[in-house]
């Protein structure tokens, strides 16, 4: 396992990570034991969850069960901001709600410092430099140690790094995105200002939902067991011939390389220099052995050039 630094932070992050959005949904206790097993086995030592997944509180619960004493080797991160209630008080950004929400994740994660603590998305109706001092605030207080944005456009966040460094609060160290080779907006303008500013990249959904694993046929409805198949109309947009174009193209690619279609959707997130860690989840034990080994893919700049001409 490579491991990167977090930015232009010193945190030395696997660079394949584990995404725990399953745990509670998909994974059972048990399930979710082997898969933090597996991961831990294999290297990954960052392990990315949120409040809100697994039914509100269900993922971190059961990752801080699932990890126990081995929680001092890992860098656990989660996320705030998103619903945990019917009110408008169990949301966003505001400085009340950022140590309540804070406060709750320590509990259910039974630890007492968090490592990467994200707002999960921008909140409308807060000014960041409400969120970004109660960031700082529980980085001094010691229960966080680096801070993290999601979801945001690269406006928004090097506005919130100017702030930051105005203001003397800790800013954020990594921005997580959607980001794959089916899903590539955010190269216009995010890509280059976290290369710019020191921002470690932390892709989420680098297989596009399994797209990109080629266990999907054009023309077929995906099987029952997945996550699209369970997805209905949003699979079904999901499933377009236009995306099928780029992931028959990439497989083509690959194939010329002797290279799998799972080892260029990593690869090539991978080569960028602005990426820390892809995030991958899994709901198996053999899908991190299948993600660890993709996560050793590196493309050289001929091939990348080759294959953005291609997309």
């Amino acid at each position: 396992m490579e491991y990167r630094k977090l930015g232009s932070t010193g945190l030395k992050v696997s660079a394949v990570g584990l995404g725990c959005n399953n745990f509670g949904m998909r994974c059972d206790a048990q399930q979710t034991r082997a898969v933090v097993d597996a991961a831990l086995d294999a290297g990954i030592n960052l392990f990315d969850t949120a409040d809100i997944y697994g039914g509100r509180g269900g993922s971190e619960k059961l990752l801080g069960q699932a990890l126990g004493d081995r929680r001092k080797d890992v860098i656990v991160a989660t996320k705030f901001a998103g619903p945990m209630g019917e009110s408008v008080l169990e949301r966003g950004g505001s400085k009340r709600y950022v140590h309540r929400a804070l406060e709750a994740s320590l509990r259910r994660l039974g630890t007492d410092y968090i490592d990467l603590y994200q707002m999960h998305f921008p909140d409308a109706d807060t000014p960041i430099e409400e969120t970004l001092e109660a960031l700082h605030e529980a980085v001094t207080q010691g229960k966080v140690r680096y801070v993290g944005c999601s979801n945001f456009g690269g406006w928004q966040l090097v506005r919130s790094l100017h702030l930051a460094r105005e203001r003397g609060l800790t800013p954020f160290a990594s921005a997580q995105n959607h980001y794959n080779l089916l899903e590539r907006k955010i190269r216009h303008e995010l890509v280059p200002a976290c290369g710019a500013y020191g921002v470690g990249i932390l892709p989420y959904f680098p297989l596009a939902s399994g797209l990109l694993t080629g266990k999907y046929k054009r023309g077929e409805a995906p099987p029952d067991d997945t996550r699209l198949g369970a997805w209905g109309e949003r699979a079904q947009r999901m499933l377009s011939d236009k995306a099928f174009d780029v992931v028959e193209a990439v497989d083509g690619f690959a194939k010329e390389r002797d290279k799998s279609l799972l080892d260029i959707a990593f690869g090539w997130l991978l080569s960028q220099p602005e990426v820390s860690s892809v995030i991958a989840g899994a709901t198996k034990p053999e899908q991190i052995t299948s993600n660890v080994a993709a996560g050793d893919c590196r493309l050289e700049p001929l091939d990348m050039m080759a294959l953005t001409q291609l997309l």
